[in-house]
Order: C-alpha cells, then sequence, then structure tokens
C-alpha cells in the first residue's frame, strides 16, 4: 500500500505546478468542422471514476431534448462513455451495456477462481492470494496497479471493435477526443487517432490503482491529473457552444485527513479540482454547465451504476428547460441520428477471416509456444467470444499484467491478423506470498504457524515451474516442486516433488483423554504424470505417479500415572508405493464462497517397513468433497469426508484425525484419530452488510457436524458419531479466513475459539 500511495504522491507533486500554473495545452485546431446553419456544440465530459456512469443518464436526457453533437470531448470515465457514445451507440444502449456488467469483479487483480489451473488454485488453500511481492532483477517488487484493468480493456475492445480499421477519431459517427497525461513530462495528451479502446483506457490510467499504459511511445496517466473537464480542447477544435458535465468527486471533509490514504486521495482531488475550476472559467454565457448531484457517492462505487444513470438522467430533465436553446426540430434531429446511424454501419466492417497470429511484448520462443493454444482460430471467421475465451486463459496463467488483442488487416490475404499484445508482469517472475494461520481456544490450547511461498514461473522456455513453500511455528515444513508440461498445450504434465515436516502430536485414549505427545518426523519424495481437466486444468486435474516416505515418531511427554514404555511409541518405518490421485475445484472462493464445488479423491498402495519388523503391504484411500450453494444472501457449504488406512503405527494415526474448528468443534484438535474416519458438516452463513476495507466481506453463520474416527474395522458404527457444532462471525481477509466463534460438543467442550488461516 505504501508503495501505491508514494505513486499518487509523486504523481500529484509532479503535477500539480503545472495544474495550478499553467492553462492545459491546448489540443490541434486541424480539420475544423464543416461549415453548419446551428451553432456547433460539443460535449464534453469529466472524469469521476463510478460517477461517470451520470453520463449516460445525461446523454439520454439530451436525446431526450432533441441536443444533436458535433463533437465530444473526454477525460477519463468520460472519455469512456463519450467514446462509445462516439463510436455509434445510444444513450439507451450504452445503459443496457453498463447495467448488465458485473462491475464487482471486472477490476479484480485476477481472473475468475473457476478459470484458473488447479495448480493455482491450490495456493489458495495454502497462502493468501492478496498479499504478493515479485522478486526481479535483484529487487523486491510490489504490483504496479491496485486493481486489474484487463476486463475493462476486454470489454472496451468488444464496443470498440467495429472502429478497428478507422484512420482519426474524426471518422467515427461523431467527432471525439480523448485526454491522458504523459506521464513522463506531465503534459497534457489529446489522442485523435489510432486504437480507440487504447485511447480510452489510457485516459483512464488512475495513478496507484490503474497501470500506465504506453501508447505510441509514451506512458499514458490519467487525464484528470492535467484537464479533467477538457473545456478547451473542444474549443480548439471549432466547438461554438460547450455542454460541459462536470461529476468529479467533491473535496472530503476533515474527517477523512487523519491518515495517509485520506491526505492523498485528497491531494489527487485538489490537483482534479483547481484544472476544472480553470476549465469552467473558460465557458460562456453561451455555454452550459451541468452538475448531476452525485450526493456520497464515491469514485469507487462502481456497484451503483444504476442508481448513478438515474440521478444523472432525472438531473438532465431537470434542465430540460435550459437545453432547449440546444434543440433541433425532430426532422432535423431524425436526420442527424440517421447519418450517425448510417456512419456506424460503414464503420462495422465485417469481421474476417484470421489469416495469421502475432504476439507482442514477449520473445520469440515463448510466442511460439503460446502461439500453438490459438491455433484453432486459423482460418476461421473470427469470433470475439473465442477470442476472448483465449485471452482469458492467457490472463488465468497469472504471467501477465496486460492482455489484450487487436484485429488488423492483412493485405495479402485478404484476412485479418490476430494481434495479441502481452506485458509480463513487472514484478516477476519471481513470486513471494506470506501467509499465516492461528488457533486458540482461550484455555491454554493454540498454535501458531507461519508460510512463506516462492513460485518461478517460466523457468525455463517450455514453461517449467518451481514451485517451494517453508513453514514455521508448530509445524516446521519444506516443500519444493518441479512441474513441466510435456507439450506447448500442456495436455500432459510431470512433476517431482519433496515434503520434510516435523510436528508435534497428541494422542489421546479412552474417553478422549490425554495420553502422551510425540514428534513426528516425516520425509516425502515422489514423481507423478499428470492430466488436466478442462482446458489448462481449469476444473482440475489427474494424476499417476510413484511415492515413498521415511517417518519416525519419538516419544517427548507422557502423562503422569501412565505405564506407557518409550519404545511402544518411538516408531521408524518406511513406505514406497503408487499414487493416484484426482482433484477438480469450481469454488467462486477459498475462503466463504457463496457457489460451486470441490472434490478429491486419493489411492496410494505399497510396501512398509518397519525398523525392528516385517515388510507388510499398506493401503490408503481419502476422500472428500464440499458442495456450495446460495439461495438468495443464505449460503449452504455441505462437506464430507472419509479416509481409510491398513495397519498404521500408533505414531502416524494423527493423519486421519478430527477436532478443531469446523472439524468437529468442540473437540481439540487431532482428538479423535483412527484408521478409518467419517465426517460430515453443513455450515451455513451470510454476508454482513458492513465493509472494513481490510477484508474481502464480513459474514455471520454456524454449523453442525459429526464424524467419527475407529482404531478397528469391527468398531466401525454410525451409531456412535460424535456431534459438535458452532456459532462464527468471519471475515476474508487478505492474510486469510477469520473466524471468532463458540464451539460446543457434547462429549467435549464448549468455548471460544479463535482462528486465521485455513481451519
Amino acid at each position: 500500500m505504501s508503495t501505491r500511495l508514494l505513486l499518487i504522491c509523486l504523481a500529484a507533486c509532479l503535477a500539480l505546478p503545472l495544474a495550478a500554473q499553467t492553462p492545459p495545452t491546448s489540443a490541434p485546431a486541424a480539420d475544423p468542422l464543416p461549415p453548419q446553419p446551428r451553432p456547433r456544440v460539443a460535449l464534453v465530459l469529466s472524469g469521476g471514476g463510478a460517477r461517470g456512469f451520470a453520463h449516460v443518464g445525461v446523454i439520454k436526457a439530451l436525446e431526450a431534448a432533441r441536443v444533436p453533437v458535433d463533437l465530444i470531448v473526454g477525460t477519463s470515465m468520460g472519455a469512456i462513455i463519450g467514446g462509445l457514445y462516439a463510436s455509434g451507440m445510444t444513450g439507451e444502449q450504452l445503459e443496457r451495456e453498463i447495467l448488465t456488467v458485473e462491475w464487482s469483479g471486472l477490476f479484480n487483480t485476477r481472473q475468475p477462481r473457476q478459470v484458473l489451473s488447479q495448480r493455482r488454485k491450490e495456493e489458495d488453500f495454502e497462502l493468501s492470494p492478496v498479499l504478493l511481492v515479485g522478486f526481479r532483477d535483484g529487487e523486491f517488487r510490489l504490483p504496479t496497479g491496485a486493481v486489474s484493468s484487463r476486463s475493462l480493456e476486454m470489454l472496451l475492445r468488444r464496443y470498440t471493435l467495429p472502429t478497428r480499421h478507422l484512420s482519426s477519431f474524426d471518422a467515427l459517427p461523431t467527432r471525439f477526443r480523448a485526454v491522458a497525461t504523459d506521464m513522463e513530462t506531465g503534459q497534457e495528451v489529446v489522442m485523435d487517432r489510432g486504437d480507440l479502446a487504447a485511447a480510452l483506457r489510457g485516459s483512464m490510467s488512475v495513478p496507484g490503482v490503474f497501470s500506465p499504459l504506453g501508447m505510441d511511445g509514451r506512458i499514458l496517466g490519467d487525464g484528470g491529473l492535467v484537464n479533467n473537464l477538457p473545456v478547451n480542447v473542444a474549443r480548439a477544435l471549432g466547438a461554438e457552444v460547450v455542454i460541459a458535465v462536470n461529476i468529479g468527486t467533491p473535496l472530503a471533509g476533515r474527517e477523512t485527513l487523519g491518515s495517509l490514504v485520506g491526505i492523498t486521495t485528497q491531494m489527487v482531488n485538489i490537483l482534479t479540482e483547481q484544472n476544472v475550476k480553470a476549465s469552467i472559467a473558460l465557458l460562456t454565457p453561451r455555454d452550459l454547465l451541468l452538475t448531476p448531484p452525485l450526493g456520497t457517492l464515491s469514485s469507487s462505487d462502481f456497484d451503483q451504476a444504476k442508481e448513478l444513470v438515474r440521478l444523472g438522467n432525472e438531473y438532465g430533465r431537470t434542465v430540460s428547460a435550459a437545453l432547449e436553446r440546444f434543440s433541433v426540430g425532430e426532422r432535423e434531429y431524425a436526420a442527424w441520428t440517421g447519418a450517425r446511424r448510417t456512419q456506424a454501419e460503414l464503420n462495422a466492417t465485417r469481421v474476417g477471416t484470421i489469416a495469421g497470429i502475432r504476439f507482442e511484448g514477449v520473445d520469440e520462443t515463448r510466442a511460439q509456444r503460446l502461439g500453438v493454444g490459438l491455433e484453432h482460430l486459423k482460418g476461421q471467421r473470427a469470433d470475439v467470444q473465442l477470442i476472448e475465451n483465449d485471452m482469458e486463459a492467457l490472463a488465468a496463467t497469472g504471467d501477465y499484467e496486460r492482455v489484450d488483442y487487436r484485429l488488423v488487416r492483412n493485405p495479402d490475404s485478404g484476412g485479418e491478423d490476430l494481434v495479441v499484445g502481452l506485458r509480463e508482469n513487472s514484478w516477476g517472475p519471481n513470486y513471494l506470498r506470506v501467509g499465516l494461520d492461528l488457533r486458540t481456544d482461550f484455555r491454554g490450547e493454540g498454535a501458531f504457524n507461519l508460510r512463506i511461498s516462492h513460485n518461478r514461473h517460466w523457468l525455463t522456455p517450455s514453461g517449467t515451474e518451481w514451485r517451494n513453500r517453508v513453514q514455521l511455528g508448530e509445524t516446521l515444513g519444506l516443500y519444493s516442486e518441479i512441474y513441466q508440461p510435456l507439450d506447448p498445450l500442456a495436455n500432459t504434465f510431470v512433476s517431482a516433488y519433496g515434503d520434510l515436516s516435523v510436528r508435534k502430536v497428541d494422542l489421546y485414549g479412552e474417553q478422549n483423554r490425554p495420553l502422551a505427545r510425540i514428534q513426528r518426523e516425516s520425509l516425502r519424495v515422489g514423481a507423478d504424470i499428470g492430466w488436466p481437466i478442462g482446458r489448462q486444468g481449469s476444473v482440475g486435474d489427474m494424476r499417476l505417479g510413484v511415492v515413498a516416505s521415511s517417518r519416525r515418531s519419538s516419544l517427548e511427554l507422557v502423562q503422569p500415572g501412565l505405564n506407557l514404555q518409550p519404545d511402544v511409541l518411538d516408531v521408524h518405518w518406511r513406505e514406497a508405493g503408487l499414487r493416484a490421485a484426482v482433484m477438480a475445484d469450481q469454488l467462486d472462493y477459498a475462503n466463504f464462497p457463496s457457489r460451486g464445488y470441490r472434490a478429491f479423491g486419493e489411492v496410494v498402495v505399497g510396501k512398509r517397513h518397519v525398523r525392528g519388523g516385517e515388510r507388510s503391504s499398506f493401503a490408503r484411500l481419502e476422500g472428500s468433497y464440499t458442495g456450495v450453494r446460495s439461495v438468495g444472501e443464505h449460503t449452504f457449504n455441505l462437506g464430507l469426508r472419509f479416509a481409510h488406512a491398513n495397519n498404521i503405527p500408533i505414531g502416524a494415526i494423527d493423519e486421519y484425525s478430527l477436532g478443531g474448528f469446523q472439524n468437529l468443534s468442540g473437540f481439540r484438535s487431532g482428538q479423535v484419530a483412527g484408521n478409518y474416519l467419517a465426517f460430515g458438516r453443513l455450515t451455513y452463513y451470510r454476508r454482513l452488510p458492513w465493509n472494513i476495507g481490510i477484508a474481502r466481506a464480513m459474514f455471520a453463520g454456524g454449523s453442525i457436524e459429526a464424524g467419527n474416527a475407529w482404531l478397528d474395522r469391527r468398531d466401525v458404527s454410525f451409531r456412535h458419531l460424535l456431534a459438535g457444532g458452532s456459532l462464527f462471525v468471519g471475515a476474508d481477509t487478505g492474510i486469510g479466513p477469520l473466524y471468532l466463534s463458540v464451539v460446543s460438543a457434547p462429549k467435549g467442550f464448549t468455548g471460544l475459539y479463535l482462528f486465521l488461516g485455513r481451519p
């Protein structure tokens, strides 16, 4: 956070003198508007983030008042709304498209969880996906933007695709200009040609929020830094009358200035407000300034799109009398809208056949490998949905901070080339994440673990990944895995891994009385061949492999009065065998999911050798299932687990154990253990209407649980299931799920439980 704030401060401090001391740079006055009997009307739309949705309501009011617009100039969100209107969309079409977009997820830093590969999904159950730091060129780096603009760029690309072959923005149904800031010089940049989608995105590159956009050799930032209401640009292009719509965020009150975030935000707002005042001073009595009253709705309230459009439209209708002087007769307005529609139809070049595929932003070796995954598009008529699916798959790898595409004419074939623009993460390819888990029952029992992971992507040109994890605390652990795709499409892969752990295990006897504490050391190595399920493993994966392990348990503490010899619990054994596993994961969130499922199954068979004993065969079978469904605001989460292992040495029975929060609540961790295990849980939770900033959301709910574990098969009986339950409030925080819960079990205990991390 501090790095992003510093970037905002620097941008504000560098640009402030330009805005405060000099007027905005005027746009070139070339290609003036053609003569016409009525005054040339320009619509100037300011930036303001989500508040810019009000522009759509104002546009609908202008249409209702029959006000023809000859030129549109916009900044930031004003550029996006204005550019789409200029491209031929009507106010009604703009409203319909805006309200169908799921804005709550549009700016997520990564793709929806369901489309990620299984490797990426598994990381969610190990560490928080939020706390990410990169390492590149000998230094640690943070992501360059607080949110991602990939989905926004794809949306703009789809809407502006008909304009892709225009020589300039003068050829749009309505002439258009977008304003951005050159982040190197602090000068205003008025974009009048080129890639319309990129121009709109460049104008809305809010420093510290969106990554800046490289375009035509410049690094573009949000135009609001230098000219948030570009009246001067419209005037320089021949506009005789200006309708300016200012929806900028008002300055905050004193109560917000007690933090660095509040002060920094206020600095940017002051900067913007100063250049807006300079622009308003350029208006004449012939012009019209519209300022829709948007109340306390802020620039980040994208989920209030419908309300913002409504407020803009209502305000536009209240000033209908002021709009009458710009209004024309029905016949003239019909001619104007007809000309716009005709121009839009002329611009809407039919999407042709894809003749070739090119990549920009990656080396030739990487481009060839990635290109194999897009070969299915060649020779086919370009399907926007298919192309977007392919771009989504590229974004889901997590290797690129920008994934974009465009279609360009191929003069040799008469078709079009698909040009894929990629920008590798400037903070990769080494990714570090930090996580922790903490639990306490406020009765002296608790645990703490710190986890650090390292992922190295593209270790080799063939896509090798190296994954490492260190754990410190109650459990000491070290894990390392090499993952290697066997073909460019990653239809098959191999992996080799090693896992070392040292942990304390409490053993319990009859009536769940504590017997002893042992230390268990475990070393496991293995190799798998695997096959992804779904595209790039987006559903899950299957694995077949070999695994070998060496385990040792040694007695540390024993309950006083028990006649228990150390050699009974001091066991050393080795295992080697074959392993088959399948995993499928379609949960929308790893923590507090609202829909989807997760299923896992594993079978291991092989030989075991206990030191001082004979060799024997062993088999393990384990399965689990989580299914989540929401009905309105109510979410139901069903969890099932079963496990079986034959002849497990007594020091290892903690592998199949129950106890702890939502794992048979009201019993201590590992208190119920055996060779046969069955467990079921039904959890209910509801999202709370509170926003605490550091969490995705807060929840309240409860669980009912039942299960048991048995040493011998003859003891297995579902009539002897143990019961437990919990009531909790929780939050999906940046460092993992947080629960504060009351737990209870008839044969266990009732108490308060705090849990941070994975339950």
